[in-house]
């Protein structure tokens, strides 16, 4: 009996030694999360973001201004106003100008970085602008007229139009590469145009698909590529020198914004319904969507803080939407008056 009481001891003893220890959890990965709530008020819609990294400040267009608040605190630092249908926001700090797109009455507001007050507006003979950038290398303002698929060009020094550029399509959100080069997306082509920032030709034209109805449009300087956001819940990636499609990969729904945070090798898309989504490149020559984290909807803009790593969003509470009418068949629905705020992502 005690032969076999030491013999069931050993087998027990050994079986519990060819155990593999269990397995350690790994720690949890970071993802993006709301970090904070800034609450900005007022009333009216909104569209793009704007962060100055250096000066520590984040421009958002809102209704019919720009507002400018303190981009670590939240805290407000003023008003540009009046901008009729601000679109959107380019910055040039070493002239201490601001420039605006006011979609309402086709004009681009000069204003001054310090303290705010409106220099200049510019009448362009585009519809609607929308996006606007500054081309450092020839010190240029490119702003893209939605309403008239053209690109009105601004010297940014005298404040003046130079030329205004015939695009053949729809032009939504751009990008310049440092190195003379911008780049737009054409929504209603589902194409993304390359413009040589010196001579004003359109260097290339390819097509986006499977991507549909680009929108954000974000560059990884390093790698040269082009990340496009499209509206059929598709992120494109693009080769900037060749104009070769190298990927894809499923996005949220009601994309607007993307950004590219070369710290983190992550381009991040803002979609409206209340999602963002993390592509990264997946090391086998590919990209994926590493995360998708929650946001609120209606956050579907962005802007990024390299410096931090923080990704800012804006959104308001809504109501139900108006009656609609001939002009507006299917009305959005209301903003609720006092609820617009920004969303600060914390990776």
């Amino acid at each position: 009996m005690e032969r076999m009481r030491r013999t069931a001891v050993l087998i027990l003893m050994l079986a519990v030694a060819a155990t593999p220890p269990a397995a350690t959890s790994a720690p949890e990965a970071k993802h993006y999360h709301v970090a904070a709530h800034w609450t900005v008020g007022g009333e009216g819609g909104w569209d793009c973001l704007t962060a100055d990294p250096v000066a520590r400040r984040l421009y958002i267009t809102h209704s019919n201004g720009v507002d400018v608040l303190d981009l670590d605190k939240g805290t407000s630092l003023g008003r540009v106003a009046p901008a009729p249908g601000a679109h959107a926001v380019a910055l040039v700090p070493e002239l201490s100008r601001g420039f605006a797109t006011c979609g309402r009455d086709s004009s681009v507001i000069v204003f001054d970085l310090k303290t705010l007050a409106t220099l200049a507006r510019v009448p362009l003979p585009g519809r609607n602008p929308d996006a606007i950038l500054f081309e450092p290398t020839r010190h240029r303002v490119f702003a893209f007229n939605a309403g008239s698929g053209s690109a009105s060009v601004i010297d940014a020094a005298r404040g003046t139009l130079d030329t205004t550029l015939d695009l053949g399509g729809r032009p939504e959100f751009a990008v310049a590469d440092g190195q003379g080069r911008v780049y737009v997306n054409l929504e209603d082509r589902s194409e993304l145009l390359a413009i040589d920032a010196a001579t004003l030709a359109i260097l290339r034209r390819w097509p986006l698909a499977p991507g549909e109805g680009p929108s954000g449009i974000a560059l990884d300087v390093a790698h040269h590529r082009l990340y496009s956001a499209c509206g059929n819940r598709t992120m494109v990636v693009s080769d900037a020198d060749s104009g070769k499609v190298i990927g894809s990969v499923p996005i949220g729904e009601g994309v607007d914004g993307v950004v590219y945070d070369a710290t983190r090798g992550a381009a991040i898309t803002t979609n409206g319904e209340g999602t963002i989504t993390v592509v990264r490149a997946n090391g086998r020559g590919g990209f994926e969507a590493a995360e998708t984290d929650s946001t609120r909807r209606g956050a579907r803009t962005a802007a990024l803080d390299p410096k931090s790593g923080r990704v800012f969003t804006v959104t308001a509470g809504f109501g139900p939407p108006p009656e609609p009418t001939a002009e507006r068949p299917h009305p959005r629905p209301s903003i609720l008056p006092g609820t617009f705020e920004v969303l600060v992502l914390e990776p």
